[in-house]
């Protein structure tokens, strides 16, 4: 059992933040699976190659998470003073958003459910 009242606990934790330079996007109209594609070549990556890998990905959430990657580097050079040169990927991930449901007419009167999903990227930097 924790020690300290719940509300003690939960200032604790709130206390550490985490000063890594990042960028956030939320609602991004594509499915975390299409998202992870992109995001598994970039991770552990220096941030030069990683825009290299994302500029010329044919995918449709490389122009994406090319955006939000630059974001980040602007994060990092003017919110932290860190230099682009030896900033890499740390982390980047995609979380699942709702989904918005749709309905497609069928043959015979039916309808089918069209899901079209949502994802919230994530791309943290450090310095090495």
């Amino acid at each position: 059992m924790a020690k300290g009242h719940r509300s003690q606990i939960k200032r604790e934790r709130n206390a550490v933040k985490d000063t890594r330079p990042s960028a956030k996007l939320s609602y991004a109209r594509m499915s975390v699976q299409k998202a992870c594609f992109v995001l598994d070549a970039i991770r552990g990556k220096d941030v030069e190659t990683a825009l290299a890998i994302v500029t010329y990905n044919p995918r449709y959430a490389s122009s994406v998470i090319e955006k939000l990657l630059k974001s980040a580097i602007a994060n990092a050079e003017n919110n932290n003073g860190m230099n682009a040169a030896n900033l890499y990927v740390e982390e980047c991930y995609a979380n699942k958003g709702p989904t918005m449901k749709r309905i497609r007419p069928r043959a015979q009167g039916r309808a089918y459910r069209i899901e079209k999903r949502t994802s919230h990227l994530t791309i943290v930097l450090n310095e090495r």
